[in-house]
């Protein structure tokens, strides 16, 4: 009798847990993807105003922010992994 309760916890523990890692991952996954649009029309942009001499610099600041937002990338998995881990 004592192995019967002993098993029905640790899957309710499983699924528990599990499904806070897949809401996290979620979260985390939507920053992701939106941190991806978001590089891919600031490269599109900047690309755009890099045909016209006058908004080259515009441009330049766009491919600068674009690629700060590649650093941001995995940052944001780091954190993901973090969160996970301290769960």
């Amino acid at each position: 009798m004592d192995s019967s309760n002993h098993k029905n916890p640790s899957p309710e523990l499983d699924i528990y847990w599990g499904k806070h890692e897949i809401i996290i991952s979620q979260r985390y996954e939507f920053f992701y993807t939106l941190n991806d649009i978001f590089i891919a029309l600031w490269f599109i942009i900047g690309s755009i105003l890099f045909f016209s001499e006058s908004t080259v610099t515009i441009g330049t600041w766009l491919f600068l922010i674009g690629s700060i937002q590649l650093l941001i990338r995995p940052i944001i998995r780091i954190i993901r992994n973090i969160h996970l881990k301290r769960l």
